[in-house]
């Protein structure tokens, strides 16, 4: 019996015949086609379809954690290569030279790196509280000290040292006080900062990690901030950004910059909490190899650009600092990029070319060559609208002068969902979600390939081994 999948291009892509290692199962679940079963006249083959969506807290946990429990779905396992040392090459991976020569194909080490940072937003997810009639909704379920444990990661050799949490802006009426306290929710649990602390793992890595990791969207206040895209000033002046018409500066998505700088007399701004955590980290482990990578889905890519941004301009000392973003939105304009390249900041960002999320908000209006001649034009590259040349010059400006002209930032490893043949349904929630990311991370070989037969291979494995576990069963007395 043969799985159901769309035709996708062929590959000839060898891949390197090493050992497999021991399987490392990770609670991602991936929505696929069963294997089709025969009906009662063993003659036409039925499949299993998917179920949809049955509530919208759905769109907000991209995990399913009972896997194990749903006939519609099966887990796709990673499989990752035997952790290599990075070495000296440590700076190449966390993009000192923008990744040129790793993307296309993609760099086996560089996948494990951005499949790595992946399960610890995977775990920021795990860890928050979604449940709206629960007591400590919008809170961290699990004590800061075995975070990582209770979440999936116990063997990463990192420790948690900080919680972090984001606060609306929005002023909200007085009559909203009768509506539900989950949907008034201010401040919440948004992801965490965590230090590797395992000697063995620095060694491997080539230096200490310093990692912080954000979730995506998850409460009422978080959604409408999203929807506050109109760009406004960022920086010293940002608070009076409602008077100030000037375009020319770097500016943010207005939304975003609400809830990393808001705070109340009963939590501090995100803002000032990971200032506060970096400048403690820089003291104790300044004076040795240090990295700061930045991670996020969705609403915690945005957070991850702002954090990365806030932390190069607050600390002229600051290490290197990487982004890893998935299925993130875009965050500034032209100015904000600029700036952001000419700090050193690298930013690489994982985008489903299906996922509607990574086209909002606003437009670009970007020229492909422009900055022809500049020193940090490798930063910009990759845009994922050219409207130059397009449109009338006088359109261009007057669009230009409006708050909705965006400008993707650093480097792109673009993706699609259509490449691959184990994902059935197609649809916005599956596009964006971050086990999608995974799994297309995981799965992607290079623009001429772009899905690897292993993955493959692991489907079947999984089949047989399944079939054999059905047959035993059968043959007990």
């Amino acid at each position: 019996m043969k799985l159901s999948m769309r035709p996708v291009r062929p590959c000839t892509f060898n891949q390197p015949s090493t050992p497999t290692p021991k399987p490392i199962h990770y609670s991602c679940a991936y929505t696929l086609t069963q294997p089709p079963k025969l009906n009662n006249n063993n003659k036409k083959l039925v499949h299993h379809k998917t179920q949809p969506l049955k509530h919208w807290e759905r769109l907000l946990d991209p995990i399913d954690h009972n896997t194990t429990n749903n006939s519609n779905t099966f887990p796709y396992h990673f499989m990752p290569t035997k952790s290599v040392k990075l070495g000296k090459k440590w700076k190449e991976y966390q993009g000192i030279r923008n990744w040129d020569g790793l993307l296309d194909p993609l760099d086996d080490n560089l996948r494990s790196e951005i499949l790595r940072y992946g399960q610890f937003v995977e775990a920021a997810y795990k860890s928050f509280d979604f449940d709206p009639s629960s007591p400590s909704y919008a809170t961290c379920l699990f004590p800061k000290s075995s975070l990582l444990e209770k979440s999936g990661l116990a063997q990463t050799g990192y420790r948690l040292t900080k919680n972090l949490r984001a606060t609306s802006g929005i002023q909200l009426p007085r009559w909203i006080e009768k509506a539900p306290s989950w949907a008034v929710t201010k401040s919440s649990w948004i992801g965490y900062v965590a230090v590797c602390q395992d000697k063995e793992e620095i060694a491997r890595l080539g230096r200490r990690d310093v990692v912080i990791a954000f979730r995506g969207t998850a409460t009422c206040l978080e959604w409408l901030e999203n929807l506050r895209a109109t760009l406004t000033q960022v920086g010293p002046n940002h608070n009076n950004h409602s008077n100030n018409n000037n375009n020319d500066g770097p500016m943010v998505e207005s939304g975003f910059l609400s809830l990393y700088t808001s705070g109340t007399k009963c939590s501090t701004s995100l803002q000032t909490m990971v200032r506060e955590e970096i400048s403690r980290l820089l003291q104790s482990y300044g004076d040795e190899p240090l990295s700061l990578t930045i991670t996020g889905h969705s609403l915690g890519a945005a957070l991850a650009t702002l954090a990365a941004y806030d932390i190069k301009t607050a600390f002229k000392r600051a290490p290197l600092v990487t982004v890893i973003s998935f299925g993130g939105p875009r965050v500034g304009n032209r100015s904000f990029r600029h700036v952001l390249e000419k700090q050193g900041t690298k930013i690489l960002r994982i985008v489903n070319s299906d996922d509607l999320i990574t086209k909002v908000p606003g437009f670009v209006i970007d020229k492909s060559n422009e900055n022809e001649n500049d020193d940090h034009d490798d930063m910009s590259c990759n845009r994922d609208v050219q409207l130059a040349g397009l449109i009338p010059s006088w359109i261009q400006k007057r669009v230009e002068d409006t708050q909705w002209v965006y400008a993707e930032v650093g480097r792109e490893l673009r993706l699609s969902s259509r490449d691959s043949p184990y994902l059935n349904g197609f649809n916005f929630a599956t596009c964006h979600e971050l086990k999608t990311y995974l799994h297309l991370v995981d799965g992607f070989v290079s623009s001429t390939c772009p899905f690897r037969a292993s993955a493959r291979m692991l489907i079947d494995n999984y089949r047989r081994q399944k079939s054999q576990g059905l047959k035993t069963q059968t043959l007990k007395p």
